[in-house]
């Protein structure tokens, strides 16, 4: 059998039509420096799914293929409602692949780039959705790492008492570091600048607490439409995380309740074990503060309908040391 196109180079149509393990590429949806995620059809079982191709130079990695193969199964055995299933994952012609759920609406990054700053009682929504997914994959040994608004997918909800249903996205990459700590070599980290805690910067072992960091980045851009940290180059932003306190909230939106300042301030903080020991923990948190807070009107958050999420939501470069896989 021929080998497949690499995905990285020319035309993004290249493989359209083509097919590749059972599966025939619709159109591409999402690329990166590490993979590219199609619309495709699984010919197989008559349906649509989100095919996300590896470089090939991942699959030639033998620490990388075992830990992809690993975590792949572990991620596709969680079964939980905020979660994108995982369908398969193998390799395929020197290529490693993954195909999941594909999920119509759009993610929290074009969301974001839409609207702008979201009310208090939206970005607790969506948290609460995130953070039920993150604490079920701490269950499993899974942190994930990579917490950022192009990993949630959000779709549309069922009444206008639950207008979005959120999914995280992109636990093909994780590390599982509860247990597998050598797959990594010390100072090495896969996460996004914007969202990344401070311990994986600098290489310290990492659990459930890291991404309790990511998801705490992530809803106070929500609420002040910016990240916590803003720098004129990556090595000053990867200081900031380590050493800068964020600035309060309520500077960016007034008219949030005081009291969650402090409840930033515990998630955001250096050492994990001065965090919420739980991304649910942090949400109640949050959503406690909601209560002092005025409820203005505001129409339900509408998951755009016309845009196609990539699951990986490749917003900002994501820092690699030299070596990394």
């Amino acid at each position: 059998m021929a080998r497949a196109p690499v995905p990285f180079s020319g035309r993004p149509s290249e493989l359209v039509g083509r097919r590749i393990a059972g599966y025939r590429i619709e159109h591409e949806i999402g690329r990166g420096g590490m993979a590219v995620v199609y619309r495709a059809h699984d010919l197989r079982l008559d349906r649509t799914v989100a095919l996300k191709l590896l470089a090939p130079e991942l699959a030639r990695n033998d620490v990388f293929r075992k830990r992809f193969t690993h975590e792949s199964r572990v991620a596709a055995a969680i079964d939980h409602p905020h979660i994108v299933p995982v369908f398969e994952a193998d390799e395929t012609d020197g290529v490693l692949y993954i195909a999941m759920r594909y999920v119509e609406g759009s993610d929290l990054r074009h969301l974001l780039d839409r609207e702008g700053p979201l009310p208090l009682a939206t970005a607790v929504r969506i948290a609460a959705q995130v953070a039920s997914a993150l604490d079920a994959a701490h269950e499993h040994g899974l942190v994930h790492r990579d917490v950022k608004p192009g990993n949630i997918l959000v779709a549309r909800g069922t009444d206008s008492d639950h207008p979005e249903h959120v999914y995280l996205t992109d636990f093909g990459l994780t590390k599982k570091s509860l247990s597998l700590t050598g797959f990594t070599s010390v100072g090495q980290f896969v996460g996004t600048l914007d969202y990344v805690a401070p311990e994986q910067i600098s290489g310290q072992p990492v659990d459930g607490r890291c991404d309790v960091y990511g998801l705490a980045c992530v809803v106070y851009e929500c609420l002040a439409g910016r990240p916590p940290f803003l720098r004129d180059d990556d090595m000053a932003l990867l200081w900031a995380h380590q050493n800068a306190d964020p600035p309060p909230l309520t500077q960016a939106g007034p008219a949030l309740p005081p009291r969650v300042d402090a409840v930033f301030a515990k998630a955001l903080a250096k050492s994990p074990g001065e965090r919420h020991p739980t991304c649910g923990a942090f949400v109640a948190a949050l959503r406690r503060t909601a209560a002092d807070a005025p409820r203005p009107a505001h129409p339900p958050t509408e998951p755009a309908r016309t845009r196609t999420p990539a699951p990986p939501g490749w917003a900002r470069p994501v820092f690699r040391p030299a070596g990394d896989a």
